[in-house]
């Protein structure tokens, strides 16, 4: 099987690096040449564009930053690309945009399958992210082997559509953990504890979580760098609370969550790392938690 990999940012680069150690043959492009260096040095091929990376392949992949830049990428290669191929994408798009996109897809002869992804690029990198598809279950069995590759959670969510719902579950809940976990450690930190104590307490406690472990420990190390900004967060919560209106949930700790990453884009701009949220507590309150012995970024 041939992919096309398209958008090779922190989470893109290392897919398609998967890919490659899996066997698979892969054509790579992304508007920042260097992005693909380390790809072409393991095997893929460089295209010049979108176009003709998808033209050559039998199958194309895209992990792109918004729907908009989707929808270009995707209006762009469909007119060459081969028939029968199906296009996988793994940007976190809205339920909307997937349906609206699929149909796009669809008039052109080429079948979607929604493809986004959870666990964090450093997981990624291990081929251990979980992976959550939506759409036509022959697509979803035909590149199981591909999605094993990058992933060793796999889970077909439903129709085009599901899986943008489950993802944007998850997101939601991840940025609740972490500002929950901001507070814990500065409650810890202003109890007069040893953090990197507190840190493996509350670890090995019912209080756990995965957001803990992981951006907990970022957080302590004062990178912050978890390779996810503040405004992928924002959008990602848009989603979440869309939902919560049009399904009539309420979604109390999602919008006080929203609120935080509001402020902290005031604060430190919507480039900023995701786990600054906990920079506000420290700028607020004059403390900070660090604490020796935990990594700048996940391994």
């Amino acid at each position: 099987m041939h992919y096309a990999y398209i958008g090779l940012g922190n989470l893109g680069a290392n897919c398609a690096a998967c890919l490659l150690r899996a066997g698979f043959e892969v054509t790579v492009y992304d508007l920042n040449p260097a992005l693909a260096e380390r790809l072409v040095a393991a095997g893929a091929v460089l295209a010049p564009s979108a176009e003709a990376a998808a033209a050559g392949a039998d199958h194309v992949i895209t992990c792109l930053p918004s729907p908009a830049v989707s929808e270009r990428v995707l209006r762009a290669i469909l007119p060459g690309m081969k028939p029968g191929a199906h296009w996988l994408e793994m940007s976190t798009l809205g339920r909307d945009d997937v349906l609206r996109l699929g149909a796009v897809s669809a008039a052109a002869g080429v079948q979607m399958m929604e493809l986004p992804v959870t666990g964090g690029v450093h997981l990624a990198a291990q081929g251990k992210i979980t992976m959550l598809a939506g759409g036509p279950v022959e697509v979803f069995d035909l590149h199981r082997p591909a999605m094993a590759a990058m992933g060793d959670r796999i889970f077909h969510m439903g129709d085009l559509g599901a899986a943008s719902i489950i993802k944007v579950i998850t997101n939601m809940l991840a940025f609740i953990h972490l500002k929950a976990t901001s507070e814990a450690l500065m409650l810890a930190k202003r109890g007069g504890l040893d953090l990197a104590q507190a840190h493996a307490a509350i670890a090995a406690s019912s209080g756990n979580s995965f957001v803990h472990e992981t951006e907990g420990a970022l957080i302590l190390n004062g990178s912050y760098d978890v390779a996810f900004n503040i405004d992928l967060a924002l959008k990602d919560l848009g989603f979440a609370l869309g939902f919560g209106r049009e399904f009539g949930v309420p979604l109390d700790l999602a919008s006080m969550t929203e609120q935080t990453y509001v402020a902290a884009k005031a604060a430190y701009g919507g480039a900023a790392q995701s786990p600054m949220i906990a920079k506000l507590l420290e700028d607020l309150l004059g403390t900070d938690l660090r604490a020796d012995g935990f990594p700048a970024r996940l391994e």
